[in-house]
């Protein structure tokens, strides 16, 4: 089962153990018709009725995962499971009883985020579904086969939002995750939390798994510039050990070969015991690749 990363997760038992498995290969939004948090519909779910969606999101962008999205939910008719044991994800969303009201500001976030994870997690199809059992996104009314009580689920102001805005930016990736800028501080937090990482890391830690843990978090040093001294003034307060390999991780690019340099250079015998070790134990890793 898949749980999504920035979800609550409220699992729904028996049902999240007791359905069957999918392959989930569309995903399709639908209002509750009630102005209800995740939680309330965790609990509505839980203690009313035998049916479920896999997500729910609230008026606020409280957002919260009941079943894995590996694992059926009952949300969409005949698409919920299918001959050929693929199905949809489904996600309920807070309204206003008659579901005539547009996605908050916030819902619209959330929905545009779950929609990149499934597509990254899942390889859904980045395309409106053409046919009721085609991959790809869409909403409940779309198809009679997915709704066949004929309602209007999701609305026709959030079917405008889902064609015009929702599913583009979907589909280029324009996540609200993506477009929050870190502040100096957090860029700081970042660097540091993972020169801490690799030395406690020692031996776990793989030569590739460093490299490409120092490449992410240098690109993103070069894209914001400026932190660059918040980050080594954050470092110092940590040792003078760290202060060169953060020193080394924001100059080098991510260049294995300067950060070894970095490492061979700091004296050891200086720290203490239980730092040096770890950066014996990381220089080891880098010269072995264990």
């Amino acid at each position: 089962m898949s749980w999504c990363p920035f979800a609550t997760r409220m699992e729904l038992q028996p049902e999240s153990d007791d359905q069957p498995a999918i392959v989930p290969d569309q995903f399709i939004v639908h209002s509750l018709a009630a102005p209800w948090t995740a939680q309330r519909t965790y609990e509505y779910w839980r203690d009313s009725t035998n049916l479920e969606s896999h997500f729910a999101v609230g008026y606020a962008g409280d957002f919260a995962q009941f079943i894995g999205t590996q694992t059926r939910a009952d949300a969409n008719a005949a698409a919920n499971l299918r001959a050929n044991s693929h199905g949809a994800v489904s996600l309920e969303s807070a309204s206003n009883t008659g579901a005539t009201d547009p996605w908050t500001a916030d819902q619209v976030d959330v929905i545009v985020d779950l929609g990149i994870w499934l597509h990254e997690e899942h390889m859904i199809p980045l395309r409106l579904c053409r046919t009721w059992d085609d991959p790809g996104y869409g909403y409940h009314r779309l198809f009679s086969e997915r709704n066949p009580n004929g309602h209007a689920c999701p609305g026709t102001a959030r079917v405008d939002q889902f064609v015009d805005e929702i599913f583009p930016r979907i589909k280029n990736g324009e996540g609200s995750m993506a477009a929050v800028d870190l502040t100096d501080a957090a860029v700081a937090a970042v660097a540091v939390a993972t020169v801490n990482k690799l030395l406690a890391g020692g031996g776990v830690l793989e030569g590739a798994d460093i490299t490409n843990i120092v490449a992410g978090v240098s690109t993103k040093l070069y894209q914001v510039g400026g932190p660059l001294d918040a980050t080594l003034k954050q470092a110092r307060a940590n040792g003078s050990a760290l202060t060169a390999l953060a020193t080394s991780l924001a100059a080098s690019n991510a260049k294995l070969d300067v950060i070894k340099a970095t490492l061979d250079a700091i004296d050891l015998s200086g720290l203490p015991a239980a730092v040096a070790a770890k950066l014996d134990g990381l220089k080891f890793v880098l010269q072995e690749g264990v």
